[in-house]
């Protein structure tokens, strides 16, 4: 298996990562993190995905794809922690004032899971931040101690994902998925 991950710049191919099954369908998109709480729970049916369809245009992309060759396999959220709700959560602690990068949703296509695809997403997401100039990343992964992780909630990923990619706990936090704690995990890109 031969991955690339590069920057989301296909809005067909997001849409087949984090869309819906049906064009009116309120889901995701992962923008859950992305933008304000207010501005997410106005948006319905085809306003989410036309507000996607402006963010892929945008620089930086809103995130990462991974490829097997031409199909799509992969997501990553990716982007300056200042443009996501991160910048304001009160559950995920700022360790200082570095305007670092977030990287918040990772998922996999079914049919891919378990070939080591979050990794290879991830280790672009680390790439993508640091080409884009970003001085650190963190992720806020689940700290599962090796705990099964219901498939909806892992799109967060796991400390030992993150620390697998070089990333170091900076903090723990006072956010709680699936019933285990996040931990603030973060890669100096200096």
């Amino acid at each position: 298996m031969a991955i690339e991950v590069r920057a989301a710049t296909s809005f067909a191919d997001v849409k087949t990562m984090v869309g819906p099954k049906r064009p009116d369908a309120t889901v995701c998109w992962c923008l859950s993190y992305r933008i304000p709480s207010a501005q997410n729970r106005e948006l319905s049916a085809t306003a989410r995905g036309e507000l996607v369809e402006k963010l892929v245009r945008q620089k930086p992309a809103p995130g990462v794809l991974a490829y097997d060759g031409d199909e799509v396999v992969g997501w990553a959220g990716v982007h300056p922690r200042a443009d996501t709700t991160f910048a304001r959560n009160r559950r995920i602690p700022h360790v200082d004032d570095l305007d670092v990068w977030s990287v918040w949703c990772i998922r996999v296509r079914p049919g891919h899971r378990g070939s080591g695809l979050s990794h290879a997403l991830l280790e672009g997401a680390v790439r993508f931040a640091r080409e884009n100039g970003a001085p650190a990343i963190e992720g806020y992964p689940v700290d599962n101690a090796g705990e099964k992780v219901d498939l909806t909630m892992a799109y967060v990923g796991t400390r030992a994902l993150f620390e697998r990619a070089g990333f170091e706990k900076a903090s723990g936090t006072d956010s709680v998925l699936n019933g285990f704690p996040r931990v603030l995990m973060r890669l100096d890109l200096r």
